[in-house]
């Protein structure tokens, strides 16, 4: 493809090399980076675009490549069916000498859910195009389709840790010795990820016969978590650049361990503690307290007085903050408090940690719309648009339809742990 300039106008085309000939078709004409007239992008140059949009968006979708994927058909209405099958029983009573038995049924179930649609866009200006140096269709697009990427990829992996089917990795202090964990709340730095969890994990998707992707089990798992896990496996751990076979690597694969193959995410999901106010979600107490309810903290807060009062743990225990202003934090229950301790927000463990999940997965276990086929759309406005009298604005946006479910929750292993990180990390 190759473009020719001039003034302020593109006109792209494209060029095609076969067998000694060169075929040059105008593709579509585009001012200061923004196409003018809608059909002046031809439908080789939409696909050009869409392509793009989908192959970038596409690098963020980590949770939704194991999942049963089903298409976004045309008018089919805004319910999606998803069908589980049951395992038949054991056949252990003895066939009858020339009586025919009952046989069976093989007993499906339908499991449906309703579509949502997402999007966003981005508009520009006249100006902006006017003084923009690179093709701005381009840039926004690329923009838009990791912000679609990460839309969409949380979709799924919200529904993926809904699930019920949880463990806690133990409390393990300096000495080797455990403490078991029965809440997300009690979950601190030292519950690390180990290697006998990864074993656990994969004997209980072994125990009710879930099915391997591709001959293993996978595991979606957050960088940090992948850090931890690495330094305890030592020489267990095997990279993918080990491999006796790289090839049909999973997408964000790093390595295997206990027959399970990683694969690593930012947007593995983090449960950190909810926001009290200013965008903070620790406060740190600056002076011991004897059973007040006034507490000196070492951040700043602008004044704000909640008319419902926010859910905190102050230093462990369950509590509410009534107001902040300044460096001064109001509770609702008098606390006794020591320099140094944490107040935090509620939703990862009680001393402020943020707790890591790693989801381990058996084939089948969920099910998700493609992106491919209307799932995602890429979206291009020429200035003029709508309600423009003076050819002011132009945008690209991306527009998207999607849904995903768990169907066997057996098959969804979330292994909710800390991790060397947990004291600054916030929830994604």
């Amino acid at each position: 493809m190759n473009t020719t300039n001039t003034a302020n106008t593109t006109e792209i085309k494209l060029t095609h090399f076969s067998a000694g000939e060169v075929l040059n078709t105008t593709l579509g004409t585009v001012e200061g980076g923004v196409v003018t007239n809608p059909d002046s992008l031809s439908a080789e140059m939409k696909t050009f675009y869409d392509k793009t949009l989908i192959t970038l968006a596409g690098a963020n979708l980590i949770h939704e490549q194991f999942g049963q994927k089903r298409p976004i058909p045309k008018n089919g209405g805004k319910t999606i069916e998803f069908r589980k099958f049951s395992r038949l029983p054991k056949a252990l009573k003895p066939i009858t000498e020339g009586v025919t038995p009952d046989g069976n049924k093989f007993n499906v179930t339908a499991v449906s859910c309703t579509v949502d649609q997402y999007g966003d866009y981005i508009e520009q200006t006249d100006m902006l195009e006017l003084t923009a140096v690179d093709n701005t269709i381009v840039e926004a697009t690329k923009e838009l389709a990791s912000q679609a990427g990460v839309t969409l990829d949380t979709v799924v992996r919200n529904e993926l840790n809904g699930g019920t089917n949880v463990m806690y990795a133990p409390k393990v202090d300096e000495n080797g010795n455990e403490t078991e964990i029965l809440s997300r709340e009690d979950i601190t730095k030292d519950c690390k990820l180990r290697v006998k969890d990864i074993f656990r994990a994969a004997a209980q998707l072994k125990a009710v016969n879930a099915p391997k992707i591709n001959g293993s089990y996978v595991a979606i798992i957050h960088p940090y978590v992948a850090y931890d896990l690495m330094q305890e496996a030592g020489d267990q751990w095997v990279s993918i650049q080990k491999y006796l076979s790289p090839d049909n690597l999973l997408k964000g694969e790093i390595g295997t361990l206990g027959g399970v193959r990683f694969v690593e995410s930012t947007e593995a999901k983090v449960f950190g503690p909810s926001e009290i106010t200013d965008g903070l979600t620790r406060l740190t107490v600056a002076s011991d307290v004897n059973g007040s309810t006034s507490v000196t903290v070492e951040e700043y807060m602008d004044e704000k007085t909640f008319t419902t009062p926010c859910n905190v743990f102050a230093a462990g225990v369950k509590n509410l903050i009534k107001k902040v202003q300044g460096n001064t934090v109001t509770l609702s229950t008098a606390a006794t408090l020591k320099k140094g301790d944490i107040i935090t927000g509620i939703g990862g463990g009680k001393d402020g940690s943020a707790v890591f999940s790693t989801l381990f997965l058996g084939e089948n276990a969920y099910g998700v719309t493609d992106i491919e086929g209307g799932g995602l759309e890429h979206i291009v406005k020429p200035r003029g648009y709508g309600n423009d009298p003076l050819n002011q604005r132009s945008s690209i946006g991306w527009k998207a339809t999607k849904v995903a479910k768990r169907l066997l929750e057996e098959y969804i292993i979330r292994v909710e742990s800390g991790s060397e990180f947990s004291a600054t990390t916030n929830s994604n």
